[in-house]
C-alpha cells in the first residue's frame, strides 16, 4: 500500500476523527474509572504489602440522644472515656491511640490524664466518618484504624489485637474483607432491647446482617435457649484506604432504618470479617448501664 500525504481535506477528516476519538478515550476511562473507584484499592490489598501501622481511634462526642454527655460520665471515680483510653492503650497492635471529639469539654478531659486529642467537626454522622477526620488531620500514615468505641470501658486488649491482625497481614484469611469486629454471645435479656445489635454470619465467618432487632427471628416469636445468638461489640478495624472511601459512599436505605453504619458497607457490597470472642459485655448504651457495670466491676474487683 502506497503511503502518501493526505490532501488538507482529508487531514482535518483525519484530525477530527483522531479528536473524537481522544475524547471518547477519554469518556471511557473516565466511566472505567469510576466504575472501579472505591475498589481499586483491592489490588494493593492483595499484593502482599505487610500493614505495620496502626492506630487507635476513640470517636467521642457530647450530643447523644440517648445519653448526653456520655463520655465524661464518671464510673468508680473515672470518666468513662479515660477508662477506655486506658484499656485501648494496653493493647500490643496498636502503635497510637487518639481521641476524636467536636467538644472542647471532652478534649479538655482527655487532656487532663494524657490522651492525645485530635477535633474534628460536629458535621460527622457516625464515628467511622469522625475517625476518617482524625487520620486525615493527622496528617501520618496508618495502614490500619481501630474504630474503638468510647463506652465501652472495658473492653479487652485481646479482642483489639483480635480484630487487628486480618488487617494487619492483609486479610490473608480473608482476602475480601475490608473490615473487621468482634462479636460475643448474646445474653437472653438482651434479645430484645434495641441498644444491643444483633449480628449474623456466614460460614466463612463474614457479617451477613446486623440489626437492632433479634437475628435471627423464629415462627415463636420467642427466644430459642439452642441458637447461638451473637452481641456486636463496639470496636471495629478498617483499611486506612478503604476509611476514606466510607464517608464518600451515599447514605443506604437500611442503615439509615436500622442506624447502624456498618450496614453501609455491606449494602455498598464490601465484605466484612467477624471474629467471634468471649466478652462480658458491658457496654453502656443508657444511663441506666452505669449501675451496672458498676455493680459488675465491684463483683470482679476491677477499678
Amino acid at each position: 500500500m502506497a503511503i502518501c500525504n493526505p490532501s488538507s481535506s482529508s487531514s482535518s477528516s483525519t484530525s477530527t476523527s483522531t479528536k473524537a476519538w481522544i475524547i471518547h478515550a477519554l469518556a471511557v476511562g473516565a466511566a472505567a474509572a469510576m466504575a472501579i473507584g472505591a475498589h481499586a484499592y483491592l489490588y494493593y490489598r492483595r499484593s502482599g504489602k505487610f500493614r505495620s501501622r496502626v492506630i487507635g481511634i476513640i470517636p467521642a462526642r457530647f450530643a447523644s440522644s440517648r445519653f448526653e454527655g456520655k463520655p465524661l460520665v464518671h464510673i468508680l471515680g473515672k470518666p468513662m472515656i479515660q477508662r477506655t483510653w486506658e484499656r485501648a492503650k494496653m493493647a500490643t497492635t496498636l502503635d497510637h491511640v487518639v481521641v476524636a471529639t467536636d467538644d472542647d469539654k471532652i478534649a479538655e478531659c482527655c487532656r487532663g490524664f494524657g490522651a492525645d486529642v485530635v477535633m474534628t467537626s460536629e458535621s460527622c454522622r457516625n464515628g467511622t466518618e469522625r475517625c476518617n477526620e482524625a487520620l486525615q488531620k493527622l496528617g501520618k500514615q496508618y495502614d490500619v484504624v481501630v474504630n474503638i468505641q468510647g463506652d465501652e470501658p472495658l473492653i479487652e486488649p485481646e479482642i483489639i489485637d483480635g480484630i487487628v491482625k486480618p488487617c494487619r497481614h492483609c486479610f490473608s484469611a480473608a482476602p475480601d474483607a475490608v473490615f473487621s469486629t468482634a462479636v460475643t454471645s448474646l445474653k437472653p435479656e438482651d434479645a430484645f432491647d434495641p441498644n444491643r445489635v444483633k449480628c449474623v454470619v456466614d460460614n466463612h465467618g463474614y457479617a451477613i446482617y446486623f440489626s437492632r432487632g433479634l437475628i435471627p427471628f423464629n415462627k415463636s416469636g420467642k427466644v430459642n435457649p439452642q441458637f447461638p445468638y451473637l452481641l456486636h461489640l463496639g470496636i471495629q478495624s478498617f483499611d486506612s484506604k478503604f476509611l476514606k472511601i466510607y464517608p464518600e459512599l451515599p447514605p443506604t436505605p437500611l442503615q439509615m432504618e436500622e442506624d447502624l453504619e456498618q450496614l453501609k458497607v455491606l449494602e455498598n457490597g464490601y465484605k466484612m470479617k467477624v471474629i467471634k470472642v468471649d466478652h462480658e459485655s458491658h457496654g453502656v448504651d443508657v444511663p441506666d448501664d452505669v449501675d451496672k457495670i458498676e455493680r459488675y466491676m465491684r463483683e470482679h474487683n476491677l477499678h
